[in-house]
């Protein structure tokens, strides 16, 4: 029940903001919103607010902003289809922003939670090159060879800067006063790196918190586009790919390690949304923005219609390609 329940939460928390966005631009450019669904399938509950219908439908695996004129060209000044190219990119790119917002304050919260690597010594270990120079946990380490280091990753750097036959000069904080110790790393063949034997200290400043909440979510998003690499390199197999069936084992699975794994997941899922969604396939945003892009190439030649016939063959093969992916992900839970 836990896991169904978070299950549907991530759902719900990568769609509403992802619809709200396609809502509040297009609202913004002046466009007439006829509905506002959270779900799909069969209707549940429905409340009318001015021109907008709010729905709420049975199955959580989707939800969509109808707005007048997106389906068809309508000859009234609040339909999509009388908007500039300029706003019809922008509404169709809100969704996508949205999932990226959600991304890094779901990783921001992560963050909160766990803390940051900052500068500071959190253990040394007995016998390193670190022990024998002096350093201790709970020194903060303030320069590398001269250099400034406020953040670990600026210690790392330091560190992998080592010469072979040469001493890091590290200038450490402890108790209020400024110290410095002669260090020689040892090279690590398990790492590949110069190492000192210490490791780093954790903060749960806010600030830091937030400050590092972008860089972190960019790098998910470096590790997200390198697994889609290897997928078309065959360096990971299609029996990886999970689609919501296969979401729900993945939930279950992190949930258990606490809260800070499910936003590291929340936010993956929100990235690995937005990607999918620019793809420039018909039926997607990033269908809609190609074929924005083609009628400004044509000149006008590639017609409403034309777009209209792309999206339901673009449906169909989105469509087929759910339902194998569903399979794929039934056949990896209950064997082969």
């Amino acid at each position: 029940m836990k896991t169904a329940i978070l299950f549907v939460v991530m759902l719900l928390v990568l769609i509403i903001p992802h619809e709200w966005g396609h809502m509040t631009v297009a609202r913004w450019c002046g466009v007439k919103i006829k509905e506002f669904s959270v779900g799909m399938g069969p209707l549940i509950f429905k409340k009318q607010k001015g021109d907008t219908q709010y729905s709420v439908r049975m199955l959580p695996l989707g939800g969509y902003c109808a707005m007048e004129g997106e389906e068809e060209a309508v000859d009234s000044p609040t339909s999509y289809s009388s908007k500039t190219n300029g706003q019809k990119a922008a509404i169709l790119l809100a969704g996508v922003t949205m999932n990226v917002i959600i991304a890094v304050a779901a990783v921001t919260i992560a963050l909160c939670l766990t803390g940051v690597a900052d500068n500071s010594i959190s253990s040394v270990v007995d016998g390193s090159p670190a022990q024998i120079a002096g350093l201790q946990a709970g020194d903060v380490i303030v320069a590398i060879d001269g250099n400034k280091t406020n953040s670990w990753e600026a210690v790392v750097e330091g560190i992998s800067s080592y010469k072979e036959g040469s001493t890091l000069e590290v200038t450490y904080e402890r108790d209020g006063k400024t110290g410095t110790a002669s260090v020689v790393p040892e090279y690590s063949e398990e790492n590949g790196s110069y190492m000192i034997g210490i490791a780093a200290g954790y903060t749960k400043n806010f600030w830091k918190c937030v400050k590092y909440g972008p860089v972190t979510t960019w790098e998910l998003n470096k590790a997200m586009l390198e697994g889609f690499r290897s997928l078309f390199t065959g360096a990971v197999s299609a029996d990886d790919v999970a689609g919501p069936v296969g979401l729900v084992k993945v939930v279950d699975s992190v949930a258990s390690y606490g809260a800070a794994p499910y936003l590291m997941l929340l936010a993956l899922v929100s990235l690995n949304l937005a990607l999918f969604n620019v793809l420039p396939i018909p039926g997607l945003d990033g269908g809609k923005l190609f074929f924005i892009l083609l009628k400004i190439i044509s000149g006008g030649r590639i017609n409403d219609d034309m777009e209209y016939k792309a999206t339901l063959v673009g449906m169909a093969i989105l469509l087929t390609l759910f339902v194998l992916i569903t399979v794929n992900d039934v056949m990896n839970i209950f064997g082969k």
